[in-house]
């Protein structure tokens, strides 16, 4: 595994390089989860034609460092990846993000167009959410909790709540975990959907028909944005149908 240093604060992003040709992939998961948990058996698929792929752990996440004193939003996140892919001497790469992943990648593109050729974002959280108890994505649930209640109970209560979470979110530290709830929900300025429409470049939205709910799909095809549902799946759709994942990732990134 490689590391990135970070901000030249001593601190290390890190990252797994799967050789192959290119353009290189760089596969992004999503809140409390790990890159290898989530692409690790999809990134290395014969059906993806052999590219070089780089699976990372965000920072907070994995076996990536977790500083206190980082806000974990999503530009912080965005330039955490974009210091990677400049570490591995890449640019033009396909970029692959999952929920949070999938935020983090449309900043990243938002930011250096160049640095992407081909975006494709599974489950992203397009528009700012209010913070909520009982809202419908666990970000929202997160973010309406104070960080230090959050740290004292409600990471903790997360591994009752989502049982088959659990296994992955106990590799991630619970700062980083709520700091990057609330940069998701709060989003940026400008908006994920309006960065994600304006962008120049291949871009595939692929959603699950048991995930999250998904807004306005019609203008993301207004936009020239291709929208791919995956049938009998939840939110993490490249563990419950990875086959179909793989070959909706294989159109997206074909050609």
């Amino acid at each position: 595994m490689r590391r990135t240093e970070i901000q030249g604060e001593g601190w290390f992003v890190r990252w797994t390089d799967l050789p192959g040709r290119l353009p290189a992939r760089v596969f992004v998961h999503g809140l409390g989860g790990t890159g290898w948990a989530t692409f690790g058996h999809i990134a290395g698929h014969p059906d993806l034609g052999g590219h070089r792929s780089i699976v990372l752990d965000l920072p907070g996440h994995g076996l990536s460092d977790r500083p206190s004193s980082w806000g974990y939003t999503l530009t912080e996140h965005a330039a955490a990846v974009a210091a990677v892919c400049a570490d591995a001497g890449i640019r033009g790469i396909d970029l692959v993000g999952h929920s949070l992943g999938g935020d983090i990648a449309i900043t990243v593109a938002g930011l250096d167009p160049g640095l992407v050729g081909r975006l494709v974002v599974a489950e992203a959280n397009l528009d700012p959410l209010p913070p909520s108890p009982t809202g419908v994505r666990g970000s929202q649930r997160i973010a309406a909790q104070t960080e230090r209640s959050f740290l004292e109970r409600g990471y903790a209560d997360l591994f009752e709540a989502y049982p088959s979470w659990a296994p992955i979110l106990r590799h991630c530290d619970a700062r980083a975990v709520y700091r990057s709830a609330v940069g998701l929900v709060t989003a940026t300025r400008p908006t994920m959907r309006e960065v994600f429409t304006a962008l120049g470049l291949p871009r595939t939205f692929i959603r699950a028909d048991a995930g999250e709910p998904l807004v306005d799909a019609e203008s993301l095809e207004a936009a020239g944005i291709r929208v791919v549902t995956i049938a009998d799946a939840g939110h993490v759709m490249m563990d419950d149908q990875p086959e179909a994942f793989t070959a909706a990732l294989t159109a997206a990134l074909a050609g």
